[in-house]
Protein backbone atom coordinates (compact mmCIF):
# COMPACT_ATOMS: atom_id res chain seq x y z
CA UNK A 1 0.00 0.00 0.00
CA UNK A 2 1.32 3.38 -0.60
CA UNK A 3 0.82 6.26 1.82
CA UNK A 4 -1.77 8.90 0.89
CA UNK A 5 1.22 11.50 2.23
CA UNK A 6 4.83 12.00 1.88
CA UNK A 7 6.47 11.66 5.15
CA UNK A 8 7.59 15.66 4.76
CA UNK A 9 3.40 15.99 4.17
CA UNK A 10 2.94 13.97 7.28
CA UNK A 11 5.31 15.93 9.66
CA UNK A 12 3.54 18.96 8.73
CA UNK A 13 -0.01 17.60 8.76
CA UNK A 14 0.89 16.95 12.42
CA UNK A 15 2.28 20.26 13.31
CA UNK A 16 -0.45 21.29 11.76
CA UNK A 17 -2.81 18.64 13.79
CA UNK A 18 -0.98 19.91 16.95
CA UNK A 19 -2.17 23.64 16.65
CA UNK A 20 -5.81 22.66 16.20
CA UNK A 21 -6.38 20.56 18.91
CA UNK A 22 -5.27 18.35 21.86
CA UNK A 23 -3.71 15.22 20.37
CA UNK A 24 -4.59 11.30 20.93
CA UNK A 25 -1.72 9.32 21.80
CA UNK A 26 -2.63 5.09 21.97
CA UNK A 27 -2.81 3.00 25.00
CA UNK A 28 -1.21 0.59 26.47
CA UNK A 29 0.18 -2.30 24.63
CA UNK A 30 1.21 -4.72 27.25
CA UNK A 31 -2.35 -5.40 28.77
CA UNK A 32 -4.22 -5.80 25.26
CA UNK A 33 -1.46 -8.12 24.16
CA UNK A 34 -2.33 -9.90 27.41
CA UNK A 35 -5.28 -10.66 26.90
CA UNK A 36 -4.79 -12.38 23.38
CA UNK A 37 -3.54 -15.00 25.64
CA UNK A 38 -0.69 -16.37 23.42
CA UNK A 39 1.37 -18.98 24.18
CA UNK A 40 4.64 -19.84 23.33
CA UNK A 41 4.30 -20.99 19.84
CA UNK A 42 3.21 -17.46 18.87
CA UNK A 43 5.82 -15.78 19.84
CA UNK A 44 8.46 -18.02 18.32
CA UNK A 45 6.87 -18.19 15.40
CA UNK A 46 8.24 -20.21 12.41
CA UNK A 47 11.72 -18.36 12.36
CA UNK A 48 12.51 -18.52 15.80
CA UNK A 49 11.75 -22.60 16.56
CA UNK A 50 14.78 -24.15 18.50
CA UNK A 51 15.54 -20.37 19.93
CA UNK A 52 16.84 -21.29 23.23
CA UNK A 53 15.32 -20.32 26.58
CA UNK A 54 11.66 -18.71 26.30
CA UNK A 55 10.69 -16.10 24.28
CA UNK A 56 6.51 -15.56 25.95
CA UNK A 57 6.59 -12.30 27.09
CA UNK A 58 9.02 -10.76 24.54
CA UNK A 59 6.25 -8.82 23.03
CA UNK A 60 8.81 -6.72 20.42
CA UNK A 61 8.89 -10.04 18.56
CA UNK A 62 5.34 -9.70 17.95
CA UNK A 63 6.20 -7.70 14.75
CA UNK A 64 7.75 -10.19 12.99
CA UNK A 65 6.05 -13.64 14.45
CA UNK A 66 2.00 -12.13 14.83
CA UNK A 67 2.07 -9.23 12.41
CA UNK A 68 -1.61 -9.51 12.80
CA UNK A 69 -1.88 -9.21 16.51
CA UNK A 70 0.19 -5.82 16.00
CA UNK A 71 -1.62 -4.88 13.36
CA UNK A 72 -5.18 -5.10 14.86
CA UNK A 73 -3.83 -2.98 17.98
CA UNK A 74 -2.96 -0.18 15.79
CA UNK A 75 -6.66 -0.64 14.47
CA UNK A 76 -8.01 -0.32 17.63
CA UNK A 77 -6.54 1.92 18.71
CA UNK A 78 -7.27 4.20 15.76
CA UNK A 79 -10.67 3.26 15.61
CA UNK A 80 -11.15 4.95 18.96
CA UNK A 81 -10.04 7.97 18.14
CA UNK A 82 -5.91 7.93 18.27
CA UNK A 83 -4.05 10.49 16.07
CA UNK A 84 -0.63 8.58 17.10
CA UNK A 85 -0.39 5.25 17.41
CA UNK A 86 3.60 4.21 18.98
CA UNK A 87 5.41 1.36 17.30
CA UNK A 88 5.38 -2.11 19.08
CA UNK A 89 9.44 -1.66 20.04
CA UNK A 90 9.31 -0.64 23.51
CA UNK A 91 12.29 -3.04 24.23
CA UNK A 92 13.83 -3.53 20.94
CA UNK A 93 17.59 -2.57 21.45
CA UNK A 94 20.19 -4.97 21.40
CA UNK A 95 21.00 -4.08 25.16
CA UNK A 96 17.57 -4.82 26.22
CA UNK A 97 17.09 -8.17 23.88
CA UNK A 98 20.02 -9.30 24.70
CA UNK A 99 17.70 -11.26 27.88
CA UNK A 100 16.25 -13.37 24.95
CA UNK A 101 19.22 -13.92 23.24
CA UNK A 102 18.63 -12.06 19.75
CA UNK A 103 21.12 -11.02 18.11
CA UNK A 104 21.38 -7.46 16.06
CA UNK A 105 20.04 -8.78 12.75
CA UNK A 106 16.82 -9.92 15.03
CA UNK A 107 16.45 -6.92 16.66
CA UNK A 108 16.53 -4.58 13.57
CA UNK A 109 13.94 -6.83 11.67
CA UNK A 110 11.57 -5.95 14.63
CA UNK A 111 12.20 -2.24 14.38
CA UNK A 112 12.11 -2.35 10.66
CA UNK A 113 8.45 -4.65 10.76
CA UNK A 114 6.50 -2.68 13.41
CA UNK A 115 7.26 0.40 11.84
CA UNK A 116 6.11 -0.87 8.71
CA UNK A 117 3.14 -2.23 10.97
CA UNK A 118 1.97 1.05 12.09
CA UNK A 119 2.86 2.90 8.87
CA UNK A 120 0.07 0.85 7.17
CA UNK A 121 -1.95 1.24 9.80
CA UNK A 122 -2.44 5.07 9.89
CA UNK A 123 -2.19 5.47 6.69
CA UNK A 124 -5.52 2.65 6.13
CA UNK A 125 -6.96 5.65 8.80
CA UNK A 126 -5.47 8.45 6.59
CA UNK A 127 -7.10 7.38 3.56
CA UNK A 128 -10.55 6.38 5.29
CA UNK A 129 -10.94 9.88 7.13
CA UNK A 130 -8.75 11.98 5.31
CA UNK A 131 -9.63 15.42 7.55
CA UNK A 132 -8.31 13.50 10.83
CA UNK A 133 -4.51 12.02 9.53
CA UNK A 134 -2.67 9.55 11.63
CA UNK A 135 0.51 9.25 12.33
CA UNK A 136 2.92 6.75 13.42
CA UNK A 137 5.44 7.72 16.72
CA UNK A 138 8.45 5.52 17.03
CA UNK A 139 8.38 3.97 20.06
CA UNK A 140 12.11 3.94 21.81
CA UNK A 141 11.82 2.69 25.42
CA UNK A 142 14.19 2.65 28.54
CA UNK A 143 16.72 0.29 28.42
CA UNK A 144 17.45 -2.38 31.36
CA UNK A 145 20.71 -0.88 32.03
CA UNK A 146 20.93 2.45 33.31
CA UNK A 147 23.98 5.04 32.93
CA UNK A 148 23.81 7.15 35.95
CA UNK A 149 23.30 4.85 38.59
CA UNK A 150 25.65 1.82 39.67
CA UNK A 151 25.08 -2.00 38.88
CA UNK A 152 26.54 -3.10 42.44
CA UNK A 153 25.60 -1.28 45.78
CA UNK A 154 28.54 -1.99 47.26
CA UNK A 155 30.62 -0.01 44.38
CA UNK A 156 29.28 3.55 43.20
CA UNK A 157 31.18 4.24 40.20
CA UNK A 158 29.73 0.42 38.91
CA UNK A 159 28.12 0.36 35.37
CA UNK A 160 26.90 -2.73 33.63
CA UNK A 161 27.38 -0.26 30.33
CA UNK A 162 29.11 2.47 29.02
CA UNK A 163 27.64 5.65 27.02
CA UNK A 164 28.95 3.99 23.89
CA UNK A 165 27.10 0.93 24.18
CA UNK A 166 23.57 2.61 25.04
CA UNK A 167 24.74 5.20 22.02
CA UNK A 168 25.42 2.61 19.75
CA UNK A 169 22.09 0.36 20.18
CA UNK A 170 19.75 3.16 20.16
CA UNK A 171 21.33 4.42 17.01
CA UNK A 172 20.61 0.65 15.71
CA UNK A 173 17.31 1.17 16.45
CA UNK A 174 16.53 4.69 15.25
CA UNK A 175 18.23 4.05 12.04
CA UNK A 176 15.57 0.99 11.78
CA UNK A 177 12.21 2.95 13.00
CA UNK A 178 13.81 5.37 10.20
CA UNK A 179 13.68 3.47 7.32
CA UNK A 180 10.31 1.76 8.55
CA UNK A 181 8.37 4.97 7.78
CA UNK A 182 7.96 6.59 11.36
CA UNK A 183 6.86 10.15 11.45
CA UNK A 184 8.34 11.25 14.82
CA UNK A 185 10.58 9.09 17.57
CA UNK A 186 8.78 8.61 20.61
CA UNK A 187 11.94 8.51 23.46
CA UNK A 188 9.74 6.92 26.66
CA UNK A 189 9.45 6.09 30.03
CA UNK A 190 12.57 7.53 30.53
CA UNK A 191 14.47 6.64 33.98
CA UNK A 192 17.87 7.71 33.68
CA UNK A 193 18.22 10.82 31.76
CA UNK A 194 21.68 10.68 30.88
CA UNK A 195 20.01 7.00 29.03
CA UNK A 196 18.31 9.60 27.17
CA UNK A 197 20.84 11.73 25.78
CA UNK A 198 22.41 9.15 24.47
CA UNK A 199 19.19 8.13 22.95
CA UNK A 200 19.24 11.90 21.74
CA UNK A 201 23.22 12.00 20.22
CA UNK A 202 22.30 9.40 18.30
CA UNK A 203 19.35 10.76 16.30
CA UNK A 204 21.04 14.14 16.20
CA UNK A 205 24.11 12.27 14.78
CA UNK A 206 22.52 10.65 12.25
CA UNK A 207 20.48 13.80 11.44
CA UNK A 208 24.42 15.15 10.27
CA UNK A 209 24.99 12.09 8.25
CA UNK A 210 22.08 12.50 6.09
CA UNK A 211 19.27 10.23 7.89
CA UNK A 212 15.91 12.59 7.76
CA UNK A 213 14.97 14.58 10.62
CA UNK A 214 12.12 13.14 12.43
CA UNK A 215 10.17 15.50 15.34
CA UNK A 216 11.60 14.05 18.78
CA UNK A 217 8.74 13.59 21.71
CA UNK A 218 10.56 13.36 24.87
CA UNK A 219 8.48 11.37 27.81
CA UNK A 220 10.14 10.62 31.11
CA UNK A 221 8.82 9.15 34.20
CA UNK A 222 7.95 10.46 37.83
CA UNK A 223 8.50 6.97 40.11
CA UNK A 224 6.59 8.11 43.09
CA UNK A 225 5.65 11.30 45.06
CA UNK A 226 8.63 12.99 45.49
CA UNK A 227 8.25 14.19 42.04
CA UNK A 228 11.74 12.78 40.97
CA UNK A 229 12.75 10.74 38.15
CA UNK A 230 14.46 7.35 38.67
CA UNK A 231 18.06 9.31 38.52
CA UNK A 232 16.91 11.81 40.78
CA UNK A 233 15.60 15.03 38.49
CA UNK A 234 13.03 17.35 39.14
CA UNK A 235 10.34 17.56 36.30
CA UNK A 236 12.19 21.10 36.00
CA UNK A 237 15.84 19.89 35.86
CA UNK A 238 14.48 17.17 33.14
CA UNK A 239 13.24 19.76 30.79
CA UNK A 240 16.64 21.62 31.29
CA UNK A 241 18.79 18.53 30.63
CA UNK A 242 17.18 18.12 27.55
CA UNK A 243 15.55 20.80 25.78
CA UNK A 244 18.39 21.16 23.85
CA UNK A 245 17.30 18.75 21.79
CA UNK A 246 14.56 21.40 20.87
CA UNK A 247 12.08 18.44 21.00
CA UNK A 248 8.83 18.71 19.11
CA UNK A 249 7.01 17.62 22.51
CA UNK A 250 8.04 17.34 26.32
CA UNK A 251 6.05 15.29 29.03
CA UNK A 252 5.71 12.18 31.30
CA UNK A 253 4.08 8.78 31.23
CA UNK A 254 3.84 5.65 32.95
CA UNK A 255 4.07 5.10 36.90
CA UNK A 256 1.84 7.47 38.10
CA UNK A 257 -2.08 7.86 37.12
CA UNK A 258 -3.48 10.83 36.40
CA UNK A 259 -4.57 12.13 40.00
CA UNK A 260 -1.03 11.81 41.04
CA UNK A 261 0.71 13.15 37.98
CA UNK A 262 -1.22 16.66 37.86
CA UNK A 263 1.26 18.32 39.70
CA UNK A 264 4.72 17.54 37.76
CA UNK A 265 2.10 17.66 34.38
CA UNK A 266 1.53 21.46 35.46
CA UNK A 267 5.37 22.12 36.39
CA UNK A 268 6.22 21.09 32.77
CA UNK A 269 3.45 23.43 31.24
CA UNK A 270 5.17 25.95 33.13
CA UNK A 271 8.55 26.03 32.13
CA UNK A 272 8.21 24.42 28.64
CA UNK A 273 8.55 26.55 25.23
CA UNK A 274 7.17 23.28 23.18
CA UNK A 275 4.33 20.92 22.82
CA UNK A 276 3.13 19.35 26.51
CA UNK A 277 2.54 15.65 26.75
CA UNK A 278 1.07 13.31 29.32
CA UNK A 279 -0.14 9.40 29.05
CA UNK A 280 -0.97 8.38 32.78
CA UNK A 281 -1.08 4.82 33.72
CA UNK A 282 -5.10 4.00 34.53
CA UNK A 283 -4.22 4.61 38.34
CA UNK A 284 -1.71 3.00 40.23
CA UNK A 285 -2.18 -1.27 40.17
CA UNK A 286 -3.52 -2.86 42.76
CA UNK A 287 -1.97 -6.05 44.97
CA UNK A 288 -2.76 -8.20 42.48
CA UNK A 289 -0.33 -5.74 39.70
CA UNK A 290 -4.05 -5.26 37.90
CA UNK A 291 -5.16 -1.93 36.91
CA UNK A 292 -8.98 -0.94 38.03
CA UNK A 293 -9.35 2.84 36.79
CA UNK A 294 -12.34 2.95 34.75
CA UNK A 295 -12.20 4.45 31.38
CA UNK A 296 -14.51 7.55 32.43
CA UNK A 297 -12.09 7.59 35.53
CA UNK A 298 -9.12 8.41 33.38
CA UNK A 299 -10.59 10.92 31.03
CA UNK A 300 -12.05 12.84 33.78
CA UNK A 301 -8.64 13.29 35.06
CA UNK A 302 -6.97 13.89 31.74
CA UNK A 303 -10.35 16.69 30.59
CA UNK A 304 -9.45 18.62 33.66
CA UNK A 305 -5.46 18.77 32.38
CA UNK A 306 -6.69 19.67 29.49
CA UNK A 307 -9.12 22.66 30.53
CA UNK A 308 -6.71 24.20 32.87
CA UNK A 309 -4.54 24.50 30.04
CA UNK A 310 -2.07 22.07 30.93
CA UNK A 311 -1.17 20.18 27.89
CA UNK A 312 -1.35 19.41 24.17
CA UNK A 313 -0.64 15.41 23.76
CA UNK A 314 -2.95 13.16 25.72
CA UNK A 315 -2.96 9.34 25.81
CA UNK A 316 -2.34 6.30 28.31
CA UNK A 317 0.04 3.75 29.60
CA UNK A 318 -0.31 0.77 31.34
CA UNK A 319 -3.53 -0.77 32.24
CA UNK A 320 -5.37 1.83 29.34
CA UNK A 321 -7.50 0.14 26.74
CA UNK A 322 -9.03 1.40 23.23
CA UNK A 323 -12.09 1.81 25.77
CA UNK A 324 -9.75 4.34 27.69
CA UNK A 325 -8.70 6.14 24.41
CA UNK A 326 -12.16 6.65 23.53
CA UNK A 327 -13.26 8.39 26.41
CA UNK A 328 -10.18 10.57 26.56
CA UNK A 329 -10.53 11.33 22.61
CA UNK A 330 -14.38 12.17 23.00
CA UNK A 331 -13.39 14.34 26.72
CA UNK A 332 -10.76 17.03 24.93
CA UNK A 333 -12.18 16.84 21.34
CA UNK A 334 -13.52 20.26 21.99
CA UNK A 335 -11.00 21.86 24.12
CA UNK A 336 -8.62 23.92 23.16
CA UNK A 337 -4.68 23.11 23.01
CA UNK A 338 -2.26 24.38 25.29
CA UNK A 339 -1.30 27.61 24.40
CA UNK A 340 2.97 27.53 24.54
CA UNK A 341 4.50 30.23 26.38
CA UNK A 342 7.34 32.19 26.02
CA UNK A 343 9.79 32.41 28.20
CA UNK A 344 12.85 35.08 29.10
CA UNK A 345 16.05 34.31 27.87
CA UNK A 346 18.15 32.60 30.31
CA UNK A 347 20.97 30.56 31.30
CA UNK A 348 19.29 27.26 32.56
CA UNK A 349 21.14 24.59 33.93
CA UNK A 350 20.46 21.47 35.67
CA UNK A 351 21.70 18.35 38.45
CA UNK A 352 19.21 17.09 40.12
CA UNK A 353 17.63 20.64 40.42
CA UNK A 354 16.78 23.56 38.25
CA UNK A 355 19.18 25.97 37.81
CA UNK A 356 18.44 29.35 36.35
CA UNK A 357 20.43 33.05 35.87
CA UNK A 358 18.29 35.47 34.03
CA UNK A 359 19.88 38.51 31.61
Amino acid sequence: MTSPLTRDQRIAALHAAAKDRILVLDGSWGVMIQRRRLDEADFLGERFIGHPGQMKGNNDILCITRPDVIADLHDQYFAAGADISETNTFSATTIAQEDYHLDAQAVWDINLEGAKLARASADRWTEKEPHKPRFAAGSIGPLNKMLSMSSDVNDPGARSVTFDQVYEAYRHQVKALNEGGVDLYLIETITDTLNCKACIKAIKDLEDEGLQPLPIWISGTITDRSGRTLSGQTAEGFWNSVRHAKPFAIGFNCALGGELMRPFIAELSRVADTLVAAYPNAGLPNAMGQYDEQPHETAHFIEEWARSGLVNIVGGCCGTTPDHIRHVAEEVAEVTPRAIPERPVAMRLSGLEPFELVA
